[in-house]
């Protein structure tokens, strides 16, 4: 049944969004309590438990990590119920952990799901990635162009000045170079700590967030996922995986990735039609965080369909008596 079940994106779509929600729910007793690991597997455990309950022949394709890494939601790990459509899921239970165990904004619990062979299996490895929002030609930037010049370009096709860009960057020494150079041409840059999901999708919602494009490296997998919300919200997007070892490069191949030297575009990381849900922890630019009432607990989630383009945010007041 599996194997012809057709991929009903409208009817998995909440379904999708309850497992966000859930993931949320369940690290909202660890935000600012300062432990990391345990707001993790809070959220992995929530998520597991809420995937096993659709009706899906599910595999994840972006997750905790090797089987031998993470004992739940791995990479390979069937979930589901097996009556359903073959699928591809990408998630980050939390994505950041840090954030979280700090009480810091843009801590958010992310999946994405489309037909099976739908999504890249990127490695657990680096990425360059450089992102903008939609409204631009196709190539406005592009990975060849030096930092300066991709703000340059944007500020061209923008017809604004280059001092009324702003660039998103993850805060990371090996981006000291990089956010040097971005300075010299006047452009805004805000600094993220950790969260590059959200930072790239900062991108499509420029007049809300301020957030004109996002670049620097930073892991694969998330690269995926935050493809997976442009291909919903339009957008550009470009990832070029990056290797330390021979050990990571051996990932790749595992992936079945032959060219280490390749430019992803956002066609490449999603090729068909995805749904794309994130449930916001802490407050941040994307959604609101978790909200405590008395007897309740309140999330926000951004919920998306690459097929229509809809956006839909939705409030889930859960009773916690």
């Amino acid at each position: 049944m599996a194997d012809t079940a057709e991929f009903h994106d409208r009817m998995l779509s909440l379904g999708l969004a309850r497992v966000s929600e859930a993931a949320a729910l369940a690290s909202a007793r660890l935000i600012g309590r300062g432990d990391e690991k345990a707001a993790d597997q809070a959220a992995v455990n929530a998520m597991r438990d809420q995937l096993n309950k659709l009706d899906i022949a599910g595999v994840v394709v972006i997750g905790e990590g090797e089987r031998d890494e993470a004992p739940m939601l791995y990479i390979g790990e069937e979930v589901g119920t097996g009556n359903g459509p073959a699928v591809d899921i990408a998630l980050d239970p939390l994505e950041g952990t840090t954030l979280t165990a700090k009480d810091m904004p843009n801590a958010l619990t992310v999946i994405a799901m489309g037909p099976r062979g739908s999504m890249l299996h990127a490695p657990d490895v680096y990425m360059e990635k450089l992102a903008v929002g939609p409204g631009f030609k196709r190539g406005v930037v592009t990975m060849d162009m030096s930092p300066s010049e991709r703000v340059s370009a944007l500020a061209a096709a923008k017809g604004c000045s280059t001092e009324d860009i702003t660039v998103c960057v993850l805060e990371r020494p090996r981006h000291e170079e990089m956010i040097a150079e971005i300075r010299t041409t006047g452009a805004a840059i805000r600094l993220i700590t950790d969260g590059d999901v959200a930072g790239i999708i900062h991108c499509a919602e420029a007049e809300k967030t301020g957030i004109d494009m996002y670049m620097g490296s930073g892991g694969a997998p998330e690269g995926v996922l935050a493809a997976a919300a442009l291909k919903c919200m339009g957008g550009q997007i470009y990832g070029k995986l990056l290797f330390r070892n021979d050990d990571e490069k051996g990932r790749a191949k595992k992936a079945g990735i032959t060219n280490l030297d390749r430019v992803y575009t956002l066609n490449d990381l999603v090729k068909g039609d995805v749904i794309f849900a994130a449930t916001g922890v802490t407050d941040g630019s994307v959604v609101a965080g978790i909200k405590r009432e008395p007897g309740f607990l309140t999330t926000e989630t951004i919920l998306m369909r690459s097929k229509t383009g809809s956006v839909r945010r939705m409030t889930y007041r859960n009773p916690t008596r």
